[in-house]
């Protein structure tokens, strides 16, 4: 996990097959400025390289705060550091933490219809409709079924899954008994559960683990967690929590400025940052950002993950009764 105190963007122009060529690429650093300019520099370089032998390379990176791309660390504001985790503002001005080897997993309840389940409504019925044309062997009644199908295969699949839901509790109580299950399976590991606006948080206590680590992927896929969450996990070698509300859940409907919000700003942007955020924190306070609901399995604890528990809890306001944000 790297996230740098000091960026830049280096530039560099050539003529490859009398063509002229610009490759942009960004540097950073946690020791200077200059030494941010000079890794930019190095990288465009060595970007032209591959272009010059031909390889498919993207001539422009993108800018991005936590995106998750292969090569490129978190581009985000350090609010914080205690040891080598890190408090940073994201892109919409939440506080996170970032962590290296402190496992946290985000399971997200699914409130849309799943694509599986569309597609099987709609492969059935399209199935019905066509049998439906043959029997009668009118090309009307085809296409008059067809347009039916279409018709009613979203309701229906709607009708199907809240049926779905409502056998088996809802998605609140299936997360619940994925992480039960994850447990009894494995009572060695200590897990800490916590309630988020839209789902459930886990923190591992017991031990520490890379990002990357099969037993990690394994412990995702038993729960379930959200498929971006463990991409960008794999993609950074870190693990990730939001501290604080999402402004839109609070009431803040103005953007953070500048808009976006990658970090570094220029210098004459910092005014309308900092008066966003003063507004921000201060309506933040009277909100939490997820909910302690139990503890399970081991009582093993280790001691990094403890420390980082505590910083957690507090900055969450996990254990208050405040409204989910």
């Amino acid at each position: 996990m790297i996230v740098p105190e000091f960026w830049a963007e280096g530039r560099i122009k050539a003529r490859l097959d009398d063509r002229q060529v610009t490759v942009r690429r960004f540097g950073w650093s946690d020791i200077s400025q200059e030494e941010a300019q000079a890794h930019a520099d190095e990288r465009a370089k060595a970007a032209l390289k591959e272009i010059a032998a031909g390889e498919m390379v993207e001539k422009y990176e993108p800018k991005m705060a936590y995106n998750g791309a292969e090569g490129v660390p978190i581009r985000e504001e350090i609010l914080a550091r205690h040891g080598e985790a890190v408090i940073t503002r994201n892109l919409y001005g939440a506080r996170c933490l970032n962590t290296p080897d402190v496992l946290f997993a985000d399971v997200d309840f699914g409130q849309s219809v799943p694509l599986k389940l569309s597609c099987s409504v709609y492969l059935t019925l399209v199935a019905v409709a066509t049998a439906l044309g043959l029997w009668q062997g009118s090309i009307k009644v085809t296409v008059i079924s067809l347009l039916i199908a279409l018709v009613v295969g979203s309701p229906l699949a709607l009708l199907l899954f809240r049926l779905y839901e409502k056998a088996t509790g809802g998605p609140r109580e299936r997360a619940h008994q994925r992480i039960h299950q994850f447990s009894r399976q494995h009572p060695d590991w200590h897990l800490r559960v916590y309630e988020t606006p839209k789902g459930l948080r886990v923190l591992v206590m017991h031990t520490t683990f890379g990002a990357r680590d099969e037993v990690v992927q394994h412990f995702f896929e038993a729960l379930d967690a959200d498929p971006i969450y463990v991409r960008m996990c794999r993609n950074q070698h870190c693990f990730r929590a939001r501290l604080s509300p999402k402004p839109w859940r609070i009431g803040i409907r103005e953007h953070i400025r500048p808009r976006p919000g990658y970090w570094p700003v220029k210098p004459e942007h910092l005014p309308a940052r900092h008066r966003w955020i003063a507004a921000y924190e201060a309506k933040a306070q009277g909100y939490a950002a997820c909910r302690f609901l139990e503890r399970l399995g081991s009582s093993h604890v280790h001691p990094t993950a403890d420390a980082l528990r505590i910083i957690h809890d507090e900055l969450c306001q996990a254990n208050t009764t405040l409204k989910l944000a």
